[in-house]
């Protein structure tokens, strides 16, 4: 079954709002809540338009009072438009402001480079106290948005537009903790996002057929990082891969390098998109292709690795 982490993060989020007078949910016009879900939520449902960085101000004001703002908008527009806010209302204050970004990665790629979120990771990784999380389906979603009811500090997550496919069976999804979804010695393929984790869940079968174990995590935690994980993962093998819908810069590839630089020392292979604007027009799945975020990519770059490490030795 298909579903979109948005709507999942949307359905969930209403009746959380009816037990929990203390949440808000403020809106800048996304379409994402109609009429209904608006009258639903009483005074707990505000839309302030299209006006980011009021919208971060609001819910740094609202939060410092004692109420639980989630803040819907676009994930290009709250890493840029609204970042100031966020950096210095909001995570500077460790106040607990949820910001359910959606459109996130190329999400929103028939809009164009404008409206595509490609630092967003990057950008929100960085911020002292952000919780950063990146749900794989709409049952990670529904997981991360109830649990966020105990974090405290502010909180990150990105969201999709369309339906994505469900992951299959897995462990229960837990902030700050990396599923599991593949156990292998040869190599170790990590991903985040919905079209990223399928890939290398696609790409571990590939590999099994071809003699290569793959582990594969689902790092859906990009701050706090579960280095524990991914260090054990990576020690018995001889490559980590790293596959993302995100600029090669800062994200979950800078992430992992980063920690097994510090703690495991390994070959390191980073699949992302280029280091350019998208100059293509298109879906989702259209500039996933085209890009070449695609399990087949992940298997070149093992057998490319490896091979070359066979012909050194």
């Amino acid at each position: 079954m298909s579903r979109a982490t948005r709507e999942a993060y949307r359905d969930t989020l209403l009746p959380l709002l009816q037990r929990h007078p203390e949440l808000m949910c403020l809106d800048s016009d996304t379409g994402l809540f109609n009429a209904e879900y608006a009258a639903a939520a009483g005074e707990q449902y505000l839309n302030l338009g299209i006006a980011e960085h009021n919208l971060m101000g609001m819910a740094a004001g609202m939060a410092a009072c004692g109420r639980v703002p989630f803040v819907n908008t676009m994930a290009a527009f709250a890493t840029s438009r609204a970042l100031e806010a966020i950096k210095i209302d909001i995570a500077y204050n460790r106040l607990p402001v949820r910001i359910m970004a959606t459109h996130g990665g190329l999400a929103a790629g028939h809009l164009g480079p404008t409206h595509q979120a490609l630092e967003d990771l990057a950008v929100m990784r960085v911020l002292p106290g952000m919780t950063v999380v990146v749900p794989a389906d709409a049952a990670a979603t529904e997981a991360f948005v109830e649990q966020s009811l105990n974090l405290t500090g502010p909180l990150y997550v990105r969201l999709g537009r369309k339906p994505t496919p469900e992951l299959p069976a897995a462990p229960p999804p837990v902030i700050g903790k990396a599923q599991t979804l593949r156990q292998g010695d040869d190599v170790v393929l990590v991903s985040c996002g919905p079209y990223p984790v399928l890939a290398c869940l696609d790409a571990a079968d590939a590999l099994a057929r071809q003699g290569i174990g793959a582990t594969v995590l689902n790092m859906h935690t990009l701050r706090p990082f579960d280095a524990e994980t991914l260090v054990a993962a990576a020690r018995p093998a001889s490559l980590v891969v790293t596959l993302e819908e995100h600029w090669r810069s800062g994200g979950l590839g800078g992430a992992v390098a980063e920690t097994l630089a510090e703690r495991a020392p390994t070959r390191v292979v980073r699949l992302g998109m280029p280091d350019r604007f998208v100059d293509e027009v298109g879906n989702q799945e259209h500039l996933v292709a085209h890009y070449d975020l695609t399990a087949e990519r992940v298997v070149r770059a093992v057998r490319t690795s490896l091979d070359a490490a066979a012909v050194t030795v």
